[in-house]
């Protein structure tokens, strides 16, 4: 890799103090907006890296959806944000996440694929692939006769949240689940925590598929903060069991495009990168945050500034070597960085400056 131009400790030691002055998420993107009129307007907004065509999927309908066969009955639909995943059988049609951003387009989907192989178009069952509203969110235009099927922490969740559109699963398991309808099979499991406590695979064995949601993001580096993820060490565990299964097509919930095996492999390359440049940026000299903040007895500044310099020293040169390679590889990898050092801090014990005295 070339050099990057703060290799010197004299340049390294500029970049982070003016890196201690700003918030980390204006660093990479440019500075950060001032309210909604801001927005609005778009002064000063940042630019970002094209795009790689390879991270792009098909084109939308005029009614702003995209479905697709995988294989067989088993069918995908997409908004370019958000997929779900469905099998059309001789008895209805099973779904696998209804994400409101797609909402009716599901149904009107649905209905092209049923018309066209002559089978029923309704949704008898609904799976959960967890809780979360960006994916469940249009639960309730299925109606009240769907099964809806989830890990039984999935409908502990959703009780809680009591939200009419997440209907709680009325099907709930622990490990395991086969779900067989007219002639189609779904294999449901739980591997513990990942994304969110509730998260399962969702394997489709005869057409060799799998959907697990924010686990892989084929051609994308992950959303921020590793796609928002309330475990992260297992979360990163999570890509290798994807990987342990015997896909072929991955449905990962967001974006305009299936994966490829490929598509795995990069992003765990991705993630490898991005610890190795972390775990090196946690020995950053501390001197400079504790000379300034210390005297004003202001501890928060002392780990703000910190640690957001760690970020950006650890994620630039990942974001420089996966830019044109990983759509986003600039927008999201010091958010990603941000969450990967406090997660050396906090699960791994790597504690830096703040570890026990000597």
């Amino acid at each position: 890799m070339k050099p990057m131009p703060w290799n010197t400790p004299a340049d390294r030691r500029t970049l982070l103090r003016t890196a201690a002055a700003l918030p980390a998420a204006a660093v990479m993107a440019g500075g950060a907006l001032e309210g909604t009129a801001a927005a609005a307007d778009a002064p000063g907004l940042p630019d970002f890296a094209p795009v790689p065509a390879a991270a792009t999927g098909p084109e939308l309908n005029d009614s702003g959806y995209f479905v697709g066969r995988i294989h067989g009955n088993l069918h995908w639909v997409t908004d370019g944000f958000y997929q779900a995943m469905f099998l059309s059988t001789r008895e209805g049609v099973v779904l696998v996440d209804a994400p409101p951003t797609i909402g009716h387009n599901l149904l009107r989907a649905i209905a092209e694929v049923t018309q066209a192989n002559g089978r029923p178009a309704t949704v008898t069952h609904l799976v959960y692939s967890h809780s979360h509203a960006d994916h469940a969110g249009a639960s309730s235009i299925l109606g009240k006769d769907v099964v809806r099927i989830g890990h039984a922490e999935c409908r502990r969740l959703l009780l809680r949240a009591d939200d009419p559109n997440r209907p709680a699963p009325t099907v709930t398991f622990e490990d395991r689940y086969t779900l067989q309808v007219g002639g189609e099979t779904l294999e449901l499991a739980y591997h513990g925590p990942n994304h969110a406590p509730d998260n399962i695979f969702v394997h489709a064995p005869e057409h060799r598929t799998l959907m697990v949601v924010d686990i892989l993001y084929p051609g994308w580096v992950p959303f921020k903060n590793l796609a928002v993820s309330q475990d992260i060490p297992a979360w990163i565990r999570a890509q290798d069991i994807a990987m342990g299964y015997p896909w072929r097509t991955l449905v990962g919930g967001h974006l305009g495009r299936l994966g490829v095996r490929a598509d795995g492999d990069l992003q765990r390359a991705y993630i490898a990168d991005l610890e190795a440049s972390t775990r090196a940026s946690m020995n950053l000299d501390p001197t400079p945050y504790f000379d300034t903040y210390g005297p004003q007895g202001n501890s928060w500044a002392i780990f703000k500034t910190y640690l957001d310099a760690v970020a950006v020293q650890a994620a630039a040169p990942v974001a420089a070597k996966y830019t044109g390679v990983l759509a986003a590889a600039d927008v999201f990898t010091l958010d990603n960085a941000a969450a990967l050092v406090e997660s050396f801090r906090i699960d791994a014990g790597l504690l830096g400056p703040f570890s026990t005295r000597p």
